[in-house]
C-alpha cells in the first residue's frame, strides 16, 4: 500500500524557512485574490514539464480497466495499533486507514511526479505557481451522502497545520492562505517569493476530512479514537479488533468509482490487515494461508524461507518487481543531540566497524548493494566529484560545509567478506584518538580523559530482524573499546521514543521520491531539529544545509533539481549523519496465486490497488490453504493472526 508523505513546517525562523501558514478562511476575505477565472482549468499537473495524461484520458496505463471486482485481499503488518486517527502525533494509527479518504488530486505511478483530478474535477494554476485553485467535483460525497465542500477542505487544512502531526506545518509551510472562492471552489495562496513548484502538487495530496463529522458535539479531532471515522474514499471500515486486525470493505456506491484515476483500481471487495508480533511469526502464518501477500524484506527468508508444500505445488509464487524509485537512506543514525556524537571524527570512525561485505555474504545471501547516497538507485544520487554546475552552488558555502565535499567522492568504508576488518578498526581507532578518546589501561575501554567517562551508548531497535546485523556491529565496536548495547522495544515505545528523540543511535529509513521537495525541510532543517516529532532524527542544524534544502524546493526545472539534489546529497554524506546500510533495486513479493495484474511495471513500483482477485484461482487457492493450515498446525507452527501481538 502506498505510504504518503505526512509532515510540514513549524515555527519558521531566520534560516530561510517559510513561516507557518496563516489561518485559512472559510469565506471570501479582504485577501487580494488573483483572477482565477482567467486561468484555464486542467485535469492534471506535473512537477516539471507536462503531465503524461491529458484531458479525456480513460485510465492509467498500468491498470486493467476490466478487472473484476470482489474477493478478499489479506495483508499483514507487525506491531500493534490503537487509533483510527492517522493525522495526529498521538497513538499508533491503524494500517490502511488512508483508503477511506479521498484527496484533492491523485498521483500516477508511471511518472516522476504528476497528479490528476479526484475530489477536484479540475485544477487552475498560473505559470508562476503563486496559487492553485481546485474546482470540486459536484458528485463528490462523503459516505453519509453529504457533499464535499470547500469548507471541508479549509477545515482540514487548518486542523492539520494547527493541531495535527507537527510534520504538516513543515510540509505546508509556504501556504499563506486558503479561501473559498466559489460555491465549489477553494484556492490556496502561497507566500510571495517562495518559488516552490511543488506546492500545488503537495496541496493536491491533502486528504479531505468531513468537517460536519469532526466538529460534531462530543468528537475531538486531536484525540485518538476507536470509532471508525466517516470518509469519502473507495473503502470503509467493516470490522476490527484494536491491536489485532482491521477489515475494510469496498464501498459499492462510491461516488468516484468511474473517475479515470480510479478505473481498474480498488478491485478487492474486502481488504484485511492482520497484526503479528514479529515477522518470523508472520512468515509461518503466511505459509498456513492466513494472509495472501507478503512484501519480503528479509534476504534470508527470500532465499531459504519459502520451502514449503504450497510453494512447491505452485499455489504460492515469488516475484521481483523492478522500479526506478530512489532507495532512500537506511542506516544507524547518530543522535547528534548527544555530546558523544557531536564530533564528526567520532561519527566517521564508527562506520569502520560495520562490515557490510561480511554481512551481505553471511546474512543476506549477496542480495544487497551498499547504500552510499541519500538518493541511491536514481539519477539524483551524487557520484564522483562535483560538476561545474554543482560547484556554483557549493562554492558560496565553502567554510560552512566539510571541505571534502570539494575534493573527494564519498564512499562508506569497505569491509571484508572473510570477517577480518583489522585495518578498518585500526583506521577507526586513529580517528577516535584524534577526537580525544583514550584507552583506560585497566579496563581496556575508551574513555574521555577529561571526565573519565567511558564511550558508552545504546542502539534502539524495533525489529528483531535488525539484531542479525546489529549485534556483529556491536561486537566490532567492543573490539575498539566501546560499550554499545542493543535494546529492542515494542512498536509503541519505539514510536514514542523516536518522536521525542529519546535515543542514542537507532535504525531509521528516510524514504525519497523522484521529485524531492518540501519534505526535505522536515528531514534536515534546523527548525525541524528542534521540533518534537520531526524526522530530523540526527539533530542536524546547519545554515548551509537549510540553504541547500530551499534551493531544492525552488528548483525551476528537472535539470536544476538534479543538480541541487546532488549538492545537498554531497553535504549530507560528508556530515556523517548515519552509518549507511544497504538496499535492493527491486521489490520482493510472495503471494498466494489468486491475483491478476498487468505486465506494466510503473517506475514507482507495484500498485496493489490495481491487482484483482481471479475467481477461478481463488477457489483453487482456498482449497490449498485448508491443506496448508492443517500441515502447519500439525507442525505446531502459527496458522493465523491469533498468534500475533
Amino acid at each position: 500500500m502506498r505510504h504518503f508523505v505526512r509532515r510540514l513546517a513549524a515555527a519558521m525562523l531566520a534560516a530561510g524557512l517559510a513561516a507557518a501558514p496563516a489561518a485559512a478562511q472559510e469565506a471570501e476575505t479582504a485577501t487580494a485574490l488573483p483572477d482565477i477565472a482567467a486561468v484555464e482549468p486542467v485535469v492534471g499537473i506535473a512537477m516539471h514539464g507536462e503531465p503524461r495524461y491529458t484531458e479525456g484520458f480513460a485510465h492509467f496505463d498500468y491498470v486493467n480497466p476490466n478487472a473484476p471486482k470482489g474477493g478478499e485481499m489479506k495483508l499483514f503488518t507487525t506491531g500493534t495499533w490503537d487509533s483510527f486517527n492517522a493525522y495526529i502525533a498521538k497513538g499508533t494509527s491503524v494500517a490502511g486507514i488512508g483508503m477511506i479518504y479521498d484527496t484533492l488530486l491523485t498521483p500516477s505511478d508511471d511518472e516522476p511526479f504528476s497528479e490528476y483530478a479526484r475530489v477536484a474535477e479540475a485544477v487552475r494554476m498560473p505559470e508562476d505557481r503563486s496559487w492553485v485553485a481546485f474546482d470540486i467535483d459536484p458528485d463528490a460525497r462523503f459516505h453519509d451522502g453529504e457533499p464535499i465542500k470547500p469548507e471541508d477542505v479549509i477545515w482540514t487544512f487548518n486542523f492539520l497545520v494547527e493541531d495535527g502531526d507537527p510534520l504538516y506545518r513543515f510540509y505546508y509551510g509556504n501556504v499563506k492562505d486558503v479561501v473559498k472562492t466559489g460555491d465549489r471552489q477553494v484556492t490556496f495562496l502561497f507566500q510571495e517569493g517562495s518559488e516552490n513548484r511543488e506546492l500545488p502538487l503537495i496541496v493536491g495530496q491533502l486528504p479531505v476530512l468531513p468537517k460536519h463529522y469532526w466538529t460534531a458535539e462530543g468528537r475531538d479531532p486531536t484525540a485518538t479514537t476507536l470509532e471508525p471515522p466517516l470518509g469519502s474514499g473507495p473503502y470503509r471500515v467493516a470490522g476490527f479488533e484494536a491491536g489485532r486486525y482491521v477489515v475494510y470493505e469496498r464501498v459499492t456506491d462510491y461516488w468516484g468509482k468511474d473517475l479515470p484515476v480510479n478505473v481498474g483500481r480498488n478491485n478487492a471487495g474486502r481488504i484485511r490487515y492482520d497484526y503479528y508480533r514479529d515477522t518470523t511469526v508472520a512468515l509461518e502464518a503466511f505459509k498456513a494461508g492466513a494472509y495472501d501477500i507478503r512484501m519480503e524484506n528479509s534476504a534470508k527468508n527470500w532465499s531459504v524461507g519459502y520451502q514449503f508444500p504450497a510453494f512447491e505445488q505452485g499455489l504460492v509464487k515469488k516475484a521481483t518487481f523492478d522500479h526506478d524509485l530512489p532507495a532512500g537512506m537506511q542506516g544507524w543514525v547518530y543522535n547528534m543531540r548527544r555530546d558523544i556524537f557531536a564530533d564528526p571524527l567520532v561519527r566517521e570512525a564508527l562506520a569502520y566497524a560495520f562490515n557490510f561485505e561480511w554481512a551481505n555474504q553471511t546474512i543476506f545471501y549477496d542480495q544487497y548493494a551498499r547504500t552510499r547516497s541519500y538518493f541511491d538507485n536514481s539519477e539524483l544520487a551524487a557520484t564522483g566529484l562535483p560538476s561545474q554546475e554543482e560547484l556554483e552552488i557549493l562554492e558560496p558555502l565553502r567554510g560552512e560545509i566539510p571541505e571534502r565535499v570539494f575534493t573527494e567522492s564519498y564512499t562508506p568504508p569497505m569491509g571484508d567478506a572473510s570477517g577480518n576488518i583489522r585495518e578498518n578498526l585500526r583506521a577507526a581507532f586513529l580517528l577516535l584518538q584524534e577526537a580525544g578518546w583514550q584507552v583506560d589501561p585497566k579496563t581496556r575501554m575508551l574513555v574521555d580523559p577529561e571526565t573519565d567517562e567511558p564511550f558508552s551508548f545504546e542502539i534502539l531497535l524495533v525489529s528483531p530482524e535488525a539484531e542479525r546485523y546489529t549485534l556483529p556491529f556491536v561486537q566490532n565496536l567492543k573490539t575498539l573499546g566501546i560499550d554499545a548495547r542493543v535494546r529492542t522495544v515494542d512498536t509503541a515505545q519505539y514510536i514514542n521514543r523516536l518522536r521525542s528523540f529519546d535515543f542514542d543511535m537507532t535504525v531509521v529509513v528516510w524514504g525519497q521520491s523522484l521529485s524531492p521537495g518540501n519534505e526535505q525541510r522536515e528531514y534536515w532543517s534546523s527548525a525541524a531539529a528542534e521540533h518534537t516529532g520531526s524526522r530530523n532524527y540526527a539533530g542536524l542544524q546547519s545554515d548551509a544545509v537549510d540553504k541547500l534544502v530551499e534551493l531544492v524546493i525552488q528548483a525551476p526545472d528537472r535539470k536544476s533539481l538534479i543538480t541541487r539534489v546532488h549538492a545537498l546529497d554531497r553535504v549530507l554524506q560528508w556530515n556523517f549523519l548515519v552509518i549507511p546500510h544497504f538496499h535492493a533495486p527491486y521489490q520482493r513479493v510472495a503471494y498466494w496465486d489468486k491475483f491478476g495484474f498487468t505486465d506494466a511495471r510503473p517506475m514507482r513500483g507495484i500498485d496493489l490497488m490495481a491487482w484483482w482477485i481471479v475467481p477461478d484461482k481463488d477457489k483453487v487457492v482456498a482449497e490449498g490453504k485448508e491443506d496448508a493450515a492443517e500441515t502447519q498446525a500439525e507442525a505446531g507452527a502459527p496458522t493465523g493472526p491469533e498468534s500475533g501481538g
